[in-house]
């Protein structure tokens, strides 16, 4: 059955997730403990991990897949590659990973997963939110309310293909009208706050700490009235 949504907009993945119910499926609770978000088919889908007290291995992802500490710590290994992650923290498992994890106690991560993806390497790529930052493009000029900003970025990978990506990000303050998003964009806001309205005139405001998806298709316009900082995944279909 394919999943119909009558205004694509932005959605607050925390609010989504307390009242989201997971499926439980057979084998290891990182691959099969999840929840939907209910998005249109196609290659992406996110949603809830579940993962309960105690340990497990994933044998290979099948797809590329960004991964966000909601709640909890988890401790993923790799080989020589040992992470432990806490809330806010986050790494791409790109397909063909195999690790193994491990919660003290029940812990729920969010994924925005791409699939159909050029092969993964297998890799486990930890995004650093304190890497330097670099100058970056500014939104359009047309599309801006007042001064354009200064906005800086940090790549921590992107396929080969260059449509998913995951990385950080920031700027000063800019308001800029809607615009229609030709991707999906997950944020966790390391900094700051921003204000959306969708084309339904719908207002959300996040702030340091949220985690939100602008869905493609949505059109919805920005105003961050002070520095804001994020990491970001993005899937850009070319």
């Amino acid at each position: 059955m394919t999943n119909q949504i009558l205004t694509r907009s932005f959605i607050d993945l925390r609010a989504w997730a307390k009242d989201a119910t997971v499926t439980k499926g057979e084998g290891d609770p990182f691959p099969t403990a999840r929840a939907l978000l209910p998005l249109a088919d196609g290659p992406i889908s996110a949603g809830l991990i579940a993962l309960p007290q105690g340990a497990g291995m994933v044998a290979a992802m099948s797809a590329d897949e960004f991964v966000i500490v909601e709640s909890g710590a988890v401790r993923i290994a790799q080989g020589d590659l040992d992470l432990t992650l806490v809330e806010g923290d986050s790494v791409v498992l790109r397909s063909g990973a195999a690790f193994t994890w491990t919660t003290d106690a029940d812990s729920r991560l969010l994924f925005m997963r791409r699939t159909g993806g050029p092969a993964g390497d297998g890799s486990i790529i930890a995004v650093d939110a304190n890497a330097p930052l670099t100058p970056s493009g500014a939104p359009l000029a047309e599309l801006l309310v007042g001064p354009t900003p200064q906005c800086r970025n940090n790549s921590d990978w992107k396929s080969n293909d260059g449509e998913f990506m995951a990385g950080t990000w920031d700027s000063t303050p800019y308001h800029r009208r809607a615009m229609r998003y030709g991707h999906f964009e997950m944020m966790y806001l390391l900094d700051g706050s921003v204000t959306f309205v969708d084309e339904a005139g719908t207002e959300g405001t996040f702030s340091k700490g949220d985690i939100f998806l602008v869905e493609q298709g949505a059109s919805c316009s920005w105003d961050s009235r002070v520095h804001v900082k994020k990491v970001y995944c993005i899937y850009r279909p070319a």
